[in-house]
C-alpha cells in the first residue's frame, strides 16, 4: 500500500508543477497576441492605434493584471473546465478547436504507436533469441541505420516518390475537396488515402526504439542466474527465451509504451506539418506561431496530463506485475 500511496503523491505533486509551468512558459515568450492578430488582418505598415489594440485585447480576453492574479484566475478557470477562446480561430472556443483536431491525431498516432510497439517487441525478441547470428545482425544494424535518417527527410522522400512521381497517394491534408467530414464511405476512404503516407513515415522509425530496447533487455535476462539454472534443468531453449527472457524483458517496454500512449494527445508536430495533416501537432505549431496562449496552454496541458497519467498507471501496473518493486519501496 505504501508503494501506491507514494506513487499517487508523486503524481499529484508533478501535476501541480506541470500546471504551473504550463501557465508560466507561454507568458515568458516575447510578443503580444493582439498585435500578432492585427498584423495578420492588416497589411498596413504604420503603427497600430493603441485604442484599437486595447479593443482587440478585450475582445480576445487577453489576461491582464499582475502575474499572481492571472495565475489564480487560470487555476479557477481550469477547475471549471473553461479553457478560453482561441486567438487563432476566434470566436471559436479552445474546446471546439481541439475537438476537431483530436480524432485525427488519435487515429493516426494511436494506431501507428500500437503497431510500432507490437512489431518492435517481436523483432527485438527474435533478434535476442537468435543473438550473434545473421538475423540478429540484420535486425540490429538495419534498425540502427534507419534510426539515423532524418525524420523530415523520410517524409519528404515519401511525398516525392509516392505522391508526386507515382501519384499513388495525395500529397497532404486530411481529406480531399470532393468529400465532406461525415459517417460516409466516401469520406472514410478518402481520409484513409490521405493518412497512408503520414502513417508509413511514422512506422518506418517507430519500432526502432522498441526493437533495441527489447533485444538488449532480453539478452541481459538470458544471462542471469535463473536462466542458467533453467538450462541446467534441461528446459528447451525456446521455453527459456519466452518464459525467462521475453516475459521479464517486456516490462520496461510496457512502461515506455504507456508513456508513448499518453503523449499521443500532443500529436506529432513534424509529420503533421510536413503532410499538412489536420491534427493536434499542426494545431500546436499554429498556436505557438500566433501567440495563442489559451490554445497553447490547453494543448500542453493535455499532453502533460496524458503522459503523467499514463506513467502513473504504468507504475501501478508494474507494482502488480513485479512484486520486487513493492518490496523495495517498503524497505
Amino acid at each position: 500500500m505504501t508503494f501506491f500511496v507514494r506513487r499517487a503523491g508523486f503524481f499529484l505533486a508533478t501535476l501541480w508543477a506541470a500546471v504551473t509551468l504550463n501557465f508560466l512558459i507561454p507568458r515568458l515568450e516575447p510578443g503580444d497576441p493582439a498585435e500578432a492578430l492585427l498584423a495578420r488582418l492588416s497589411s498596413r505598415t504604420e503603427a497600430v492605434d493603441p485604442a484599437q489594440l486595447a479593443a482587440v485585447r478585450k475582445l480576445l480576453g487577453t489576461p491582464d493584471g499582475n502575474l499572481l492574479q492571472q495565475y489564480w484566475e487560470y487555476l479557477g478557470a481550469l477547475a471549471q473546465g473553461h479553457f478560453g477562446v482561441s486567438y487563432t480561430y476566434y470566436p471559436y472556443s479552445v474546446t471546439d478547436v481541439i475537438s476537431e483536431a483530436m480524432p485525427w491525431t488519435l487515429v493516426l498516432v494511436g494506431v501507428t504507436q500500437v503497431i510500432s510497439f507490437a512489431v518492435g517487441t517481436v523483432l527485438g525478441a527474435w533478434a535476442a533469441y537468435r543473438r550473434n547470428s545473421r538475423t540478429d545482425s540484420l535486425i540490429t544494424l538495419g534498425s540502427t541505420f534507419i534510426g539515423t535518417l532524418p525524420f523530415f527527410w523520410i517524409g519528404l522522400l515519401l511525398i516525392f516518390v509516392f505522391a508526386i512521381t507515382l501519384n499513388w497517394f495525395p500529397e497532404g491534408g486530411g481529406y480531399g475537396g470532393g468529400s465532406q467530414p461525415g459517417w460516409t464511405w466516401l469520406f472514410f476512404s478518402d481520409a484513409f488515402q490521405h493518412s497512408v503516407l503520414p502513417a508509413v513515415s511514422l512506422l518506418i522509425t517507430g519500432p526502432i526504439g522498441w526493437i533495441l530496447g527489447m533485444r538488449n533487455n532480453m539478452v541481459q535476462n538470458l544471462g542471469e542466474d535463473y536462466a542458467r539454472l533453467a538450462r541446467a534443468k534441461g528446459l528447451s531453449r525456446r521455453r527459456i527465451a519466452l518464459t525467462y527472457g521475453a516475459r521479464i524483458a517486456v516490462l520496461p517496454n510496457v512502461t515506455g509504451f504507456a508513456i508513448a500512449l499518453g503523449s499521443i494527445l500532443g500529436g506529432t508536430v513534424l509529420v503533421e506539418s510536413i503532410f499538412n495533416y489536420p491534427g493536434m501537432g499542426r494545431l500546436l505549431l499554429e498556436a505557438v506561431s500566433n501567440k495563442d496562449f489559451p490554445l497553447m496552454q490547453t494543448l500542453f496541458l493535455f499532453t502533460t496530463v496524458g503522459v503523467l497519467l499514463a506513467n502513473f498507471l504504468a507504475d501501478v501496473a508494474y507494482g502488480f506485475l513485479d512484486p520486487r518493486v513493492r518490496r523495495k519501496e517498503a524497505a
